[in-house]
């Protein structure tokens, strides 16, 4: 046997439980872990994700989930905010909270060319998930965060976490982000404003995504 002929069969031997008719279908996989994290957990949890995101290089304010969206009007006007890309499904009262500062709020429908994003000062998404022992955001596009281009181009991005969202680790955060899977969304993960290091060691900032991330966390 040739090496191509061991290295299909391999390959059919491992879809052998694949149903007949849908060869791109992945083998289910049962999400047996990252189970509830009880209330006190999850408290140190938004105060370790806060620290961590922190440390990062972004700014994380917390808040009561009233005043989330005037802080979260406050910090883009504080930071000379004319403009934002803005989510079809984001909660109505930030964006109130938004426009009333004078900030021009841009829709993504019909979907925004990447010169028009660029030419905005900013995002305002929600997330799916926050992990408090990376202090990474995940997003997974819903209606409340938008396409991934809406994260990716602008400079600056606000991102709204609620308190419940903020689960202690990776593998809990895995299991809340199953059903986003599973219905094949696409998963953007973000620690820090974007950043890298060349070969001489020097830290340059916004060359793949925002060069400001600002983070409101609303608590109860």
């Amino acid at each position: 046997m040739t090496s191509r002929e061991t290295m299909l069969s391999q390959v059919r031997a491992a879809l052998a439980d694949v149903p007949p008719g849908s060869p791109e279908a992945d083998t289910p996989v049962p999400w047996t872990y990252g189970g509830a994290a009880a209330a006190s957990v999850a408290d140190a949890a938004v105060g370790l994700f806060a620290e961590r995101c922190s440390d990062y290089g972004a700014v994380v304010v917390r808040v009561p989930r009233a005043d989330a969206p005037a802080e979260a009007a406050r910090l883009l006007a504080d930071r000379s905010v004319g403009s934002v890309a803005t989510p079809a499904g984001l909660d109505p009262a930030v964006l109130a909270a938004v426009e009333g500062r004078g900030i021009r709020l841009q829709g993504d429908d019909p979907p925004l060319a990447a010169a028009q994003l660029d030419g905005l000062d900013g995002v305002v998404t929600a997330c799916r998930v926050a992990i408090a022992e990376t202090g990474t955001l995940v997003l997974d596009h819903a209606e409340d965060q938008g396409r991934r281009a809406l994260t990716l181009v602008p400079d600056l991005h606000l991102c709204l976490v609620q308190a419940e969202q903020v689960v202690p680790d990776v593998p809990q955060a895995t299991a809340r982000l199953g059903p986003s899977i599973a219905a094949g969304r696409p998963l953007t993960w973000i620690s820090g404003p974007s950043a890298t290091v060349d070969i001489e060691l020097t830290r340059v900032e916004g060359v793949h995504g925002p060069r400001t991330l600002l983070v409101v966390i609303a608590e109860a």
